[in-house]
């Protein structure tokens, strides 16, 4: 049978709009144990957003926790259950966008069903809303409690590896960010998502010279996306560094679909609307392909396996241009939006640490001097 979980969840808002923050946390439903807390600012914004925050945080908990769990989520907004349940229409654009991340995340669960409960049986939650509003950020998991994603990392492996930590200890992960070298389509600024295209001689030169920089930063492990031009990129890495390399489904790039191996003017040539579209809304998939925000739910799953499993280390990301800005927008804390505003040259590094009280910082961006 498969594991169900109740998502409590919930957001608020000081001045509505105003400093805001959202709170879930994930139950076993057969025991009512906690499995995870999430507590996180959003900003300035109303509470319905922050409410919305609060559901997708929720449900992209229970995701990682197991994806084949049923869930049911239990807020004290009637206007956010609602609408989740498709009785009530959304007209505010940052909530269309919330509910359509929370729609995509639980498509990937079992069944997702919304109830709504009076505030004071959402005690919990509203209690993490107001420490992410109160400077507090929150990012817990049950060590007891083993998941799926973490019986698949193996975590007998894990105790032997991973430095020893104590309640309360801080503890900073480093990941270094290395976009792969060129390929024939880089030269061309042509869309190249699922290919299976290798590098090229320039791209290959780029790689090694990428090997010898970060054999400066202390590398622990190296992680990959399995696309060819990233798995020779990472392989020329860990032959130079002799450190292992994982690979993680999650990491590939955009699917571009039906743009795939065009020039930006022959996709507005092909396809003006939807090119024009997809170039401006990140909610907009490709057409035959994906959206950024069905890229951002993966590279956020990604993240989060690699922030489990290799806590405290210094790791090499290889991979692509979206992933690679989809976390530098997660940790500058910014929407996805800033993707179209950030451009990263082929084997191009970048730097994000992720503390593990939620903080994060954006260390380097778009660094090319060892390509010089």
């Amino acid at each position: 049978m498969s594991r169900r979980f109740i998502v409590e969840a919930d957001g608020g808002s000081r001045g509505n709009p105003g400093p805001a923050g959202y709170g879930a946390l994930v139950r076993d439903a057969a025991s009512g144990r906690v499995l995870a807390e999430r507590a996180a600012s959003v900003g300035r914004a109303t509470n319905n957003v922050a409410e919305y925050g609060g559901l997708v945080a929720g449900l992209q908990a229970a995701l990682d926790l197991d994806p084949t769990a049923e869930v049911e989520v239990r807020m004290d907004s009637k206007l956010v259950v609602e609408q989740m349940s498709g009785r009530w229409k959304i007209k505010h654009p940052d909530m269309q966008q919330l509910a359509l991340q929370a729609q995509q995340i639980a498509r990937q669960l079992g069944r997702v069903r919304y109830t709504w409960v009076p505030r004071a049986q959402n005690g919990a939650a509203d209690a993490l809303a107001n420490s992410a509003m109160d400077g507090k950020p929150i990012h817990r998991e049950s060590a007891a409690e083993p998941s799926v994603a973490e019986d698949e990392l193996q975590p007998e492996a894990e105790a032997l590896s991973s430095p020893p930590t104590v309640p309360g200890q801080l503890v900073t992960t480093v990941t270094h960010l290395l976009r792969h070298g060129q390929t024939e389509h880089t030269p061309e600024r042509r869309f190249s998502g699922r290919n299976d295209l290798p590098l090229s001689r320039t791209g290959r030169a780029e790689a090694e010279a990428a090997a010898v920089r970060v054999a400066q930063l202390g590398i622990d492990v190296i992680v990959a996306s399995p696309l060819r031009r990233t798995r020779e990129t990472a392989e020329l890495v860990a032959a130079t560094l002799g450190v292992p390399v994982e690979f993680d489904d999650d990491l590939i790039e955009l699917d571009f679909g039906d743009l795939e191996g065009l020039t930006a003017e022959e996709a507005r040539a092909k396809h003006p609307l939807a090119a024009r579209r997809f170039g401006t809304d990140v909610t907009v998939a490709a057409p035959g392909g994906e959206s950024v925000m069905d890229v951002s739910t993966r590279v956020a799953r990604a993240r989060r396996r690699l922030l489990s499993r290799h806590a405290g280390k210094s790791v090499l990301v290889v991979t692509h241009m979206m992933p690679i800005k989809l976390m530098l927008t997660a940790g500058l804390d910014v929407d996805e939006d800033v993707v179209h505003r950030v451009f990263l040259e082929a084997a191009s590094l970048c730097t994000v640490t992720w503390s593990s009280d939620g903080r994060a910082s954006v260390r380097l961006v778009n660094d090319t001097s060892h390509l010089r």
